[in-house]
Parts: structure tokens; C-alpha cells; sequence
């Protein structure tokens, strides 16, 4: 079986509960839009961290801290995953003269 990869306009985004590739960056996206997802998506990581920071730990289970880390994890890869897109747009763009 052969496997299909993306166009090279998308660029898969990091994922560990799939074998292929589900959710794509537009690589070709306005660097303001990509910059706008990274920007919320870290935001929203910090914002719901900080609240897990203020938070009692006693009053959570184990499986509760665990479901915590991973949201947080997966957030943050996105936000990761689109800033390389962003880093391989500006480092391969031509030197304006």
C-alpha cells in the first residue's frame, strides 16, 4: 500500500494518536493569520495553565493532573507546529533589497 502525503502547501501538524496526518497548516496562509492562530492558541495555553497553577492540586485526582498536561501539550505543539511554518516562510523568503 502506498502512502499518500500532503500537498506540499500543507504541512502536517504534529499529532501522536494517528498513523497519518489529520490536521494540516496551510503553509501558504498570510503570515498575519498564521501568527493570529500561534498567538491564541499560546495564549489560551498560558491562560488555562495559570489557572491550573492557582489551583489546589489536593483538590484533583491524578487523572484530572494528567488530563491538564496533556491539553496543555497539545496546545503548545500546535502553537509550535505553526511557528515552524512561520520560521521555514521567513527563513526562506528572498532578502528584500
Amino acid at each position: 500500500m502506498t502512502t499518500q502525503h500532503p500537498p506540499r502547501r500543507f504541512t502536517p501538524m504534529s499529532q501522536t494518536a494517528t498513523d497519518y496526518p489529520v490536521l494540516l497548516i496551510d503553509s501558504d496562509a498570510p503570515l498575519s493569520e498564521l501568527h493570529a492562530c500561534a498567538s491564541e492558541r499560546l495564549n489560551a495555553a498560558l491562560a488555562y495553565l495559570h489557572l491550573m497553577a492557582c489551583s489546589n492540586v489536593s483538590d484533583y485526582a491524578e487523572h484530572d493532573i494528567n488530563t491538564v498536561a496533556n491539553t496543555a501539550r497539545i496546545m503548545v505543539q500546535d502553537v509550535a507546529d505553526v511557528f515552524t511554518v512561520i520560521e521555514k516562510r521567513g527563513l526562506d523568503s528572498p532578502a528584500v533589497q
